[in-house]
């Protein structure tokens, strides 16, 4: 059984040889979660919606662009992102002009809110690669097999039916023994 993330760059392989219902499949799975992702950015219903079928639009369009060592959803969602700041910084900078009888101009800004970037600069980079390569070390620390379910749920994006069926064992099991890995790694890391 194909991971989701196998599964994403099998479609997108099939995009990439020009196979459009690849393409709709992805759409599919996708469309949802990409809707909320923009309506939670431009809080409007009307500018998520066409925010989301844009964000389809481009990642199509540059597709020969997607790098297959990362999952396709984490693309997909920087496009998403991407596409909503540029819509806010728009929208920001739109200015309209009205004309009265006395000869001056009285301008009025739309979307006058201010825009923050989802992109790390340098610092936060360096702070969130240190932070990785902490967790890292406290996860060799761990069982094998608490470090193993840690690894496919977080660091894999497995869902819980994936990691079941990969280690040949009932969800309930896979809940059960992630609670405890992650109760073993919040130990580590309060020591």
């Amino acid at each position: 059984m194909l991971s989701r993330i196998e599964e994403d760059q099998k479609l997108v392989r099939q995009v990439l040889n020009g196979n459009t219902k690849a393409y709709a499949k992805l759409f599919t799975r996708y469309k949802d979660a990409i809707y909320f992702l923009t309506m939670k950015i431009v809080i409007n219903k009307s500018d998520a919606e066409d925010l989301a079928y844009e964000t389809f639009d481009k990642a199509l369009r540059n597709i020969e662009q997607y790098n297959f060592k990362f999952a396709f959803s984490t693309w997909l969602f920087r496009i998403a992102e991407n596409t909503c700041i540029d819509f806010l910084r728009k929208r920001k900078n739109n200015h309209v002009t009205i004309e009265n009888n006395n000869d001056d101009n009285v301008e009025f800004a739309i979307g006058e809110d201010s825009i923050q970037s989802t992109v790390l600069n340098p610092e936060e980079v360096m702070i969130r690669e240190q932070q990785i390569m902490l967790m890292q070390r406290l996860l060799e620390q761990l069982k094998p097999k608490y470090k193993n379910l840690i690894e496919l749920r977080y660091f894999k994006d497995y869902s819980y039916e994936e990691i079941a069926a990969e280690l040949k064992m009932p969800i309930g099991t896979v809940k059960t023994l992630l609670f405890r890995a992650k109760t073993a790694l919040v130990k580590l890391i309060a020591q």
